[in-house]
């Protein structure tokens, strides 16, 4: 699940999920259940129901609608630079959005977002925010974020190995790798895959073909080399390289270094950056706090909750930008714009599977699995040795149309769920109904945004990186892809532009 290694770590299949035929199977009791739905609230307003009209009037310069990454960090950049009145509100009961965390007896854990590899220099809004949070000091990096050893394996031919780079890779794979890498190091030094993405070129031909068309056209036929392409796009669009710009495809690898010591990351993944950013704006969040509308007058904006309107002169909408139309008057549809749904879900195990090879890693990976595989939340714990521990699985439905996924999400029970987890973790572990207690299960309808073909850099998308009246988008979506620097610099960007309006900048 890292995006900064280079090829030769990452050769992994993502294989077609085998979802039919699903049989449940004997073994000790399971507890568990689905968390952090919201689906009936989401299709609520989706579906234009009626809400409680609010109770109170509160008149106050700015609010921010949405408490996920960028929120979180318009909310940071405001109070940095000491404007303070402001509200946060997020629908959910905790902050975070797709770095949301849990905790239990054994281990606090992630429920999405899982690392941030090292910030480059040049990503300096990055670098600022982990210097204030104590991890980067006098350009060093904290050994206890940045991930422990052994950090990768993989399960190929019945045992584990060290490292995802299948060990009986042939001369002609081995020959594509290298070629690929040298292709890869070339847009790296070009300046055109840069994070933020803004900083790079306004446009390119390559977001015109599909990674897969791409690959074809440079001739990398190693069925492995594509089938690890699938992988990094699975990894971070939740789609499989035939759907996924080719521009974005390359920008996963060439937007950072070759070779980092990363990546950071913390038993509760990128919770820890929601935690400590929740606690730093923790005066101005509102959470359980559904904005069912967001009225456009000529001078200033009425924000709809059940309890409060919030008369305001500018809001930061750092929700998903499709919500626009269905919260914001007269909002325009977000056309382009496409999320991939996923399924996560967290394994606590009383014990550890019996499994040949090498040893538990943080990140772990099943060749030929339909999933992404799972990491060890107590991998970076500091003591020396755990029999109990949890696992956080991923699992991006790239195979299907984002709405026909979406349906499979909400069609299918928890235990239909479980089984297919079990069931794909068997191939490496066959003794886990014996070492797994619990299995809690977050379906995640729109997780993250998908870079289409032609997206990127499609009028659709530069459209809403132009306020609408008072209104300034910040999602990470408006970069056509979902992680933590860009969610980062589209939630400050915005503040800074509304402080402009409000005259405070």
């Amino acid at each position: 699940m890292e995006r900064n290694r280079p090829i030769t770590r990452r050769t992994v299949l993502a294989g077609a999920p085998a979802l039919l035929g699903l049989g449940r199977k004997t073994g000790r009791p399971i507890t568990g259940t689905f968390v952090n739905d919201s689906f009936d609230l989401g299709h609520r307003l989706r579906d234009r129901i009626p809400f409680a009209s609010p109770k109170r009037q509160v008149k106050i310069p700015l609010v921010i609608v949405g408490g996920g990454m960028a929120g979180l960090n318009a909310a940071w950049h405001l109070d940095k630079r000491g404007f303070r009145d402001f509200v946060l509100l997020e629908m959910e009961s905790q902050t975070g959005g797709n770095s949301r965390w849990g905790q239990n007896e054994i281990s606090r854990f992630p429920w999405a977002a899982h690392y941030v590899p090292v910030p480059a220099k040049g990503e300096s809004l990055a670098r600022e925010l982990f210097e204030e949070l104590g991890v980067f000091r006098d350009g060093v990096w904290d050994d206890r974020v940045l991930c422990f050893a052994p950090q990768e394996r993989l399960f190929i031919f019945g045992r584990w190995q060290e490292g995802i780079e299948p060990e009986n890779a042939t001369p002609r794979d081995t020959e594509q790798y290298r070629r690929f890498n040298d292709t890869i190091n070339e847009f790296r030094a070009s300046g055109q895959f840069t994070i933020p993405m803004e900083r790079g070129p306004k446009a390119s031909p390559l977001d015109q073909l599909s990674m897969a068309d791409w690959l074809a056209r440079e001739k990398f036929d190693s069925p492995t080399l594509r089938w690890y392409i699938n992988y990094a796009c699975r990894d971070d669009y939740g789609a499989l390289a035939r759907d996924t710009s080719a521009w974005a495809g390359i920008h996963y690898f060439a937007s950072r270094e070759p070779e980092e010591k990363g990546p950071l990351t913390w038993p509760e993944g990128n919770g820890w950056i929601a935690q400590r950013l929740s606690e730093k704006v923790r005066p101005y969040v509102r959470t359980g706090s559904v904005v069912y509308r967001i009225a456009r007058e000529p001078r200033r904006l009425r924000v709809l909750t059940e309890s409060t309107e919030y008369v305001a002169d500018a809001v930061v909408f750092a929700a998903p930008t499709f919500l626009a139309q269905y919260l914001i008057e007269d909002a325009p549809r977000a056309e382009g714009f496409q999320y991939s749904p996923w399924l996560t879900a967290n394994l606590t195990l009383d014990q550890m599977p019996r499994e040949p090879g090498f040893d538990l890693a943080w990140d772990n990976v099943i060749y030929d699995s339909p999933a992404l595989g799972y990491v060890n939340a107590t991998h970076m714990n500091l003591a020396t040795s755990t029999e109990r521990t949890v696992w956080t699985f991923y699992w991006s439905l790239a195979e299907y149309a984002p709405a026909d996924a979406r349906r499979l999400l909400l069609a299918k029970d928890w235990n239909y769920w479980k089984e297919a987890i079990l069931q794909d973790l068997e191939r490496a572990h066959p003794d886990i109904r014996q070492c797994v207690s619990n299995i809690d299960i977050m379906r995640l309808g729109h997780a993250m945004a998908r870079p289409a073909t032609g997206f990127v850099f499609s009028d659709e998308r530069r459209r809403w990186l132009k306020p609408l009246g008072n209104i300034f988008f910040a999602n990470s979506d408006l970069s056509g892809f979902s992680i933590f620097e860009e969610a980062q610099y589209r939630g400050v960007t915005a503040a800074k532009e509304a402080l402009k309006v409000l005259g405070r900048a």
